[in-house]
């Protein structure tokens, strides 16, 4: 290893290790939140560009939005679960071993893009119509839903890198990269669709250009030597033999073959809750658009602008969240069981007060903000009471989200993912289900919000009986 990164090493582990945990998670999750909200922020825009155009254009964007979660549900998957082993390994100073790590997520979760890419642009229209599109909204949808699909190796592979760089205490170098890509995606909306006047079609450019912009930077933080990991071919598990030891060629490859499929599984299983969350948040905007279309487009449409601000207020509290899991994997890594202990309670308690203040702003400013993303009277009469029970639900969110957080990050991938499944699958679909059937309209404006109070409450007991099960620092 070049002493340059010996030296980068040493330093960040006795950051990571030795740093007071408040500041340490406000100095990683506050990059990381203002990254995301840069990304929520220009899927707004992307909405509000396209409300420009008409009802069924802006219901394209919300039924898109499902596709796109699957999207980043793979790129997710990936990259927290490479970048939860990878910190914990950097914790335990096994170096190369989470090389190992990155590489694998890298190739894998690109070869994983272009065949999902190269499926959905085949099955284009079968696969809209999946998603919940109407006729009206259909050629809308088949547009945008073009131009996410060919910018998908570049989405997926970019939440990879975004998240191992998370994980390696790199928050900084990762909002570079997202943060670049949001505001040139704003201003390639302005291009494209208002200078260009090429509509929807402008704003599925714009995402797009923007994807693949943003993925190079991030990728350029590798190539540059900023990182401890390398995405390379030579580190490849199924190329290296485990540990260091000499071995002969066959016993070489068959122990290399071996690895390789220890290390996805361990990335894909670490991974799950990541696909989970993000898998039934587009299962479950797909069975929204189901139910919301009886009502006609401007109920797909207001939905729709709900989804997006209130993702927008909530990557407040993810982001923190996301500032927590390189902390308290780092440090269970490294058996300072104290300092998760310590990060759990500051992220849940920082994040519950600011992710409060956003709410509050949100359901203030509701009527405003929906007639501006689409100044439709049908449309604002729903997306206004709809974003005002999501605002003050979100208060609940971080508790869901810090334990969902912490057992992912260590490794409790059971826990994780059965936490991960409440909010938009166990809790959510039975009441939209339900609720659609027997309170019509308002079944489906309120059935997320409850759902996230029914997640919290889940949730406590979860936590409860780890931290009494937590063991003293440098045992277990």
């Amino acid at each position: 290893m070049p002493i340059s990164r010996t030296r980068t090493y040493a330093t960040q582990f006795e950051k990571m290790t030795g740093q007071p945990v408040p500041s340490l998670i406000l100095e990683l999750g506050l990059p990381t939140t203002l990254s995301m909200m840069v990304t929520n922020l220009y899927n707004v825009v992307d909405t509000w560009f396209v409300g420009q155009i008409n009802t069924s254009a802006s219901g394209a964007t919300g039924v898109v939005f499902a596709m796109m979660s699957i999207l980043q549900a793979v790129g997710f998957m990936f990259g927290h679960g490479a970048g939860s082993n990878i910190s914990r390994l950097l914790g335990a100073k096994r170096l190369r071993r989470a090389r190992q790590f990155s590489s694998d997520a890298f190739f894998v979760s690109l070869a994983c893009s272009m065949l999902i890419a190269a499926l959905g642009l085949v099955l284009l229209e079968p696969l809209c119509r999946l998603l919940g599109s109407t006729d009206t909204i259909l050629p809308y949808a088949m547009t945008y839903a073009a131009c996410i699909l060919a910018a998908a190796p570049a989405m997926v592979t970019g939440c990879v890198m975004n998240n191992i760089l998370r994980y390696e205490g790199r928050a900084a170098f990762a909002m570079v990269g997202l943060v670049s890509g949001g505001i040139l995606n704003i201003f390639g909306d302005a291009l494209l669709m208002n200078g260009l006047h090429l509509g929807i079609l402008g704003a599925g450019l714009s995402t797009m250009i923007s994807q693949y912009i943003s993925s190079g930077i991030l990728l350029s933080m590798f190539l540059r030597k900023k990182t401890q990991t390398v995405f390379s071919l030579r580190y490849m598990p199924f190329l290296v033999p485990p540990e260091d030891g000499a071995a002969p060629d066959g016993e070489a490859a068959k122990a290399g073959a071996g690895l390789f499929f220890s290390t996805t599984g361990s990335i894909l299983l670490t991974g799950l809750p990541s696909l989970t969350r993000q898998g039934l948040t587009s299962v479950s905007t797909m069975l929204l658009n189901y139910r919301a279309k009886v009502f006609g487009d401007a109920a797909i449409a207001a939905m729709g602008i709900v989804a997006r601000v209130t993702n927008l207020l909530f990557c407040v509290g993810l982001g923190i969240g996301q500032g927590f899991q390189p902390v308290s994997a780092f440090n269970y890594g490294a058996k300072i069981y104290s300092r998760v202990r310590a990060g759990f309670f500051f992220t849940l308690g920082f994040g519950t007060g600011l992710i409060s203040l956003f709410a509050a702003a949100g359901a203030a400013l509701a009527p405003w903000v929906s007639a501006l993303l689409r100044d439709d009277p049908a449309v604002i009469a729903i997306a206004v009471p709809a974003m005002r029970a999501q605002c003050a639900a979100l208060v609940f969110m971080p508790l869901t989200v810090c334990a969902n957080m912490l057992f992912q990050s260590i490794g409790l991938a059971g826990r994780a993912t059965f936490l991960s499944a409440l909010r938009s699958g166990a809790c959510f679909m039975p009441l939209l289900l339900v609720l659609s059937q027997v309170w019509g309209l308002p079944g489906i404006m309120y059935s997320q919000p409850i759902s996230d109070v029914l997640s919290a409450v889940v949730t406590v007991p979860f936590v409860i009986q780890f931290f009494r099960r937590l063991p003293a620092d440098g045992t277990a």
